[in-house]
């Protein structure tokens, strides 16, 4: 079984930016609801498909599988809802961790959100100076949530 800990973070400065190598990401859902999600993603030339578990605090089930990239650029165009969601994801590491953090695109321009796994749930992180206010539990910023009520629609509600 598998159990993804995971927090997320909006950020707070650009500095991470100087230590950033990033791919780019399509992604889309063919199944949202209770919790739970199918996702179809690809990254650069790879193709996945994630199945994930309701979240408890910031763990979740998360079952990935590789499958061929034309099979997920298929399943990206006929069976997943819209819009997907493009972005670039940066790896960065800081103090035996590495971040990943999301730049958004299309409808979700403007987002950027860092995120770190952790192996338990008692773990502590160093928390890097970009780092701003922690979003973990808000779930809004679930990707699944931003096909359906994309950041364009409530960046300025915030």
């Amino acid at each position: 079984m598998g159990i993804e800990i995971e927090r997320k973070f909006l950020l707070s400065g650009e500095s991470w930016r100087t230590h950033a190598v990033g791919c780019r990401y399509r992604q889309g859902y063919i199944c949202t609801g209770a919790g739970r999600t199918v996702r179809v993603r690809t990254v650069e030339q790879k193709g996945y498909l994630t199945i994930k578990g309701p979240s408890t605090g910031p763990a979740k089930l998360e079952f990935e599988y590789e499958i061929p990239v034309e099979e997920a650029d298929e399943l990206l165009a006929d069976l997943c809802e819209t819009p997907l969601i493009d972005k670039m994801r940066y790896t960065v590491d800081y103090r035996g961790f590495t971040w990943e953090i999301d730049e958004f695109y299309g409808d979700n321009q403007g987002l950027l959100i860092a995120e770190i796994e952790l192996d338990n749930l008692d773990q502590d992180v160093d928390l890097p100076d970009w780092v701003g206010e922690e979003v973990t539990g808000d779930h809004r910023y679930f990707n699944a949530s931003l096909v359906k009520n994309p950041y364009a629609k409530w960046k300025d509600d915030k």
